[in-house]
């Protein structure tokens, strides 16, 4: 089963998100920041690493962007895609996401069927993916 970190600040963000993803049959964890999310990347003893990490890009203490970064710079950590999800709605924004080291960026607030078909393509999960994308159809 696939694991997902949601980094984000916002509890009800993260709630939704995890709600929806573990609808869609994933296993899904939580951080409040970019540091705490790292904590957990660096702290897995007894876990399977990340398969996906859904990152807001405002947070305090250490934003996504920053976290990104941080994280593709850690040779020790499995490099599971980053799907960067964020208010921030200026072509410029996914710029720096990419930059940063993200796969792909939405903007919030994410459609449930968008945010598990693109989850689903990035993990490789063609079952959920095909459901995904008849919810898309409909």
């Amino acid at each position: 089963m696939s694991r997902i970190l949601v980094v984000d600040d916002a509890a009800t963000v993260r709630m939704y998100h995890r709600k929806i993803l573990g609808d869609a049959g994933w296993e899904t964890d939580e951080a409040i920041n970019g540091l705490e999310a790292l904590e957990k990347v660096h702290n897995q003893p007894g876990h399977e690493p990340f398969d996906l990490f859904v990152v807001d890009i405002n947070m305090p203490k250490m934003d996504g962007y920053t976290f990104v970064r941080e994280l593709r710079r850690y040779v020790a950590a499995h490099q599971a895609p980053v799907m960067m999800v964020s208010t921030e709605a200026q072509t410029q924004d996914t710029y720096v996401a990419f930059d940063a080291g993200a796969n792909c960026y939405l903007v919030k607030p994410a459609k449930p069927q968008e945010l598990v078909l693109t989850a689903a393509l990035l993990l490789g999960d063609t079952q959920a993916a095909l459901k995904a994308a008849e919810g898309v159809k409909a």
